[in-house]
């Protein structure tokens, strides 16, 4: 299952390698960054339908991660890609939106590791 994770963050990359060391190694899952909104999009376009799961930050600078799941559902009405939404921010306007606007999941800062292991079981990777 490849999994594009965008964070404005740069410490992301290595955290999410650190904690799925196994699932990598054991090639259930294969892991892509962005840095923006506008980098994941255009990954995207580029790899059409390779991304299975989508996990975005919402607040980035330049395109939002809510922008960016506007645009990717408008352009992907259903999955694939499924789209969950990560933030600090545990706030109802922002949940609201995301639902508003397809997410599949929401999550919140710091990430559970484990719950999110157990959420991707149930793609069956």
């Amino acid at each position: 299952m490849k999994i594009l994770v965008v964070d404005d963050e740069t410490d992301v990359q290595p955290l999410f390698e650190q904690r799925f060391r196994r699932e990598i190694r054991d090639k259930a899952v294969e892991f892509v960054f962005a840095l923006s909104g506008e980098e994941a999009y255009t990954y995207v376009e580029q790899h059409p339908f390779e991304v299975v799961l989508i996990l975005s930050d919402i607040n980035m600078p330049g395109m939002s991660g809510l922008e960016l799941l506007r645009l990717l559902r408008k352009k992907y009405g259903t999955p694939p890609p499924l789209i969950m939404m990560i933030t600090a921010y545990n706030d109802q306007e922002n949940y609201r939106q995301a639902m508003q606007f397809g997410a599949n999941d929401f999550l919140t800062k710091p990430l559970d590791f484990n719950l999110l292991k157990e959420k991707l079981k149930t793609l069956a990777y």
